[in-house]
């Protein structure tokens, strides 16, 4: 018998029921009192996901262990945990009302969205899973943006289809990163329409990235968007989504990036990851809160030679 099979089969029960559950607690209670619901999810989780919280720690030593101490690290793990809690929330109650969604979510840099889609080839969003990125293309599909994003389906198929029939509703269009060719097809098809195509490039990834640095380490990153823009001339534009003190968020647009040549393809295409990737740290460094700690980045590293 699997145990370690059941467990995990067990585990994403569990999930499962407790997301319903949270759902139809969303539902039924007062929106004043959501970020209490919040508080309240997320101090269960960071006292009972244990492995969960450890990655978290673990992942922040990497990063800031030669700069923070013990106890801001832990203060970090702990709002990570607060704001995850508080996004999915978020994400819950506003998934149907678009005049509030609207309202509690404002773009800066605006001007330069606009700017990329003028070329006609489509906008690669560059960006990580950084603040409620959700929200994020949501907010742009409400406001009448052709938005996709490149999404990993969920290990528990039922948890998957809440969050589809979630991001469809908003109009968002759900672009799945398997089977391998399936996405870049789809991808070039939304780019070609001029769509925005949301990619999160702060996750280890397997065979066919590259390995650029990131806080100080070397990390397997996905190499997609500098390929893609390329291929199709898409523009490549960073965004981040940022909660605010009073639990607004605000989307900034960066400056599409211009692709700067190497001796080489490869070359050109690890200088330019570097550089996405370097935005991508520089955000988090500001807000550490606000991106997913409890994942892994540095899972895979270069092999010996």
């Amino acid at each position: 018998m699997d145990f370690k099979k059941i467990r995990k089969s067990a585990l994403r029960f569990l999930s499962w029921v407790g997301l319903t559950a949270s759902s139809l607690i969303i539902k039924l209670i007062p929106a004043c009192l959501l970020y209490k619901f919040a508080d309240i999810v997320s101090f269960l989780a960071y006292r009972f996901a244990v492995k969960q919280r450890q990655v978290a720690l673990e992942s922040l030593a990497i990063a800031f262990g030669q700069d923070k101490t013990k106890e801001q690290m832990e203060r970090i793990a702990r709002d990570c945990f607060i704001f995850m809690a508080k996004s999915a929330v978020e994400l819950m109650f506003l998934m149907d009302k678009p005049l509030i969604l609207k309202e509690r979510v404002s773009i800066e840099g605006r001007e330069n969205l606009d700017l990329a889609l003028t070329g006609g080839c489509g906008v690669i969003l560059v960006s990580a899973h950084f603040g409620n990125f959700p929200l994020l293309l949501g907010r742009l599909a409400v406001g009448g943006y052709k938005a996709a994003g490149i999404m990993k389906p969920m290990h528990d198929a039922r948890v998957e289809k809440i969050f589809l029939e979630k991001r469809n509703k908003f109009g968002v269009k759900t672009i799945y990163s398997q089977p391998r060719d399936v996405c870049v097809n789809n991808t070039i098809q939304a780019l070609r329409n001029n769509e925005l195509v949301f990619i999160p490039i702060d996750q280890n990834f397997g065979s066919g990235g590259v390995f650029v640095t990131f806080f100080g380490k070397k990390a397997a990153t996905a190499a997609g968007p500098i390929i893609l823009s390329q291929r199709t001339h898409a523009a490549l534009l960073p965004c981040f989504i940022i909660r605010q003190p009073d639990d607004t968020h605000k989307i900034i647009f960066e400056p599409a990036l211009k692709l700067e040549e190497g001796e080489n393809s490869q070359d050109t295409i690890l200088i330019n990851t570097q550089k996405l990737t370097n935005i991508i740290e520089a955000y988090i460094r500001k807000y550490p809160a606000e991106w997913g700690w409890i994942h892994r980045r540095w899972k895979r590293q270069p092999e010996e030679v």
